[in-house]
């Protein structure tokens, strides 16, 4: 857990611990892979991918335009970063459009 939040907050001094541990709770098994546990922002169907089932479904956003937006600021922040950290993109996506609520056990 904290090497998630420790690379969360690289890129988001001030993140949520209990929003990040929510997160880390929602990928569950897709984390346990290292494959899996990354974003390709090279890799047109990866980023197809997380536009449609994290922030169309998960974040029940339908602005396409804003999220393309999101997700190329989100890319070009982690461009240095060669393992972009799925944690990290659903983070500065959950954070960018206001919704790390939904991560938070209440």
């Amino acid at each position: 857990m904290s090497d998630w939040l420790a690379d969360v907050k690289k890129y988001a001094p001030k993140a949520d611990e209990a929003a990040v541990a929510g997160l880390v709770r929602y990928l569950g098994i897709a984390l346990r892979n290292r494959d899996s546990s990354l974003v390709s922002f090279s890799d047109p169907e990866e980023v197809a991918r997380v536009k449609k089932n994290f922030c169309m479904k998960k974040l029940a956003l339908t602005d396409e335009a804003a999220i393309d937006a999101a997700l190329a600021k989100v890319g070009a922040a982690m461009k240095a970063d060669k393992t972009k950290n799925r944690v990290t993109v659903y983070y500065l996506l959950a954070d960018h459009f206001k919704k790390l609520d939904l991560f938070i056990k209440k």
